[in-house]
């Protein structure tokens, strides 16, 4: 059990942080749009990722820098086009939090943008792959328990952050403060694909 509840524990600590696919979910489930399947998706790529560290591909990531490399620049070109999205939401836009009265998104562009955010986010890859993965090997021959924590962790934190936000909901009602909210988000993309060229 204490193997368990160290995967749980630093699982969650690693995905609690405001980063592109929080922000993803949390402006999802603000709008309540196809917010259970934004939370399964994130948590289903986090226990494929972790799976995959635990059972050793850290090491090949580790081998193939070239796989970071990729991920790290198509991941910083995405963020900025997806801060400009906001920031043009935020400036040209008047909406207050009303989902039935907006346009939504098909159910396949938001999983194809959920996957972006997940998939196309190297901190995933050294958060998941490589770090878990790394400490998992500390725990032998219990691995399994450790990512099993780690994995749930991913599903509670997901799925709290998708519906927990509907407890701001009213607060959203306020075309201003959804304004505000755009420009956060635009600014929290902006900064994370300036990071991820900036520490090359």
């Amino acid at each position: 059990m204490s193997t368990y509840i160290a995967g749980f524990s630093l699982g969650l600590s690693l995905i609690l942080a405001i980063g592109s696919q929080n922000a993803f979910v949390l402006k999802q489930g603000l709008k309540k749009r196809h917010v259970f399947i934004v939370c399964l998706v994130c948590a289903v790529s986090d226990g494929i990722l972790i799976s995959l560290g635990v059972a050793g591909f850290g090491t090949v990531v580790k081998q193939f820098p070239t796989i970071e490399i990729f991920a790290r620049y198509g991941g910083a070109a995405f963020l900025t086009i997806y801060a400009l999205l906001s920031f043009k939401s935020a400036f040209t836009q008047s909406h207050a939090l009303e989902a039935e009265a907006e346009t939504e998104n098909s159910l396949f562009k938001t999983i194809a943008i959920c996957l972006a955010f997940t998939w196309l986010n190297p901190h995933v890859y050294l958060d998941t792959v490589i770090l878990l993965g790394s400490v998992s090997t500390q725990y032998h021959p219990e691995q399994f328990q450790f990512a099993l924590g780690a994995v749930i962790a991913s599903f509670v934190f997901f799925f709290s952050l998708g519906y927990g936000a509907r407890v701001l909901a009213p607060v959203f009602e306020n075309p201003k403060a959804w304004k505000v909210f755009e420009f956060l988000v635009g600014i929290i993309m902006l900064a994370l694909a300036f990071s991820l060229v900036a520490n090359v």
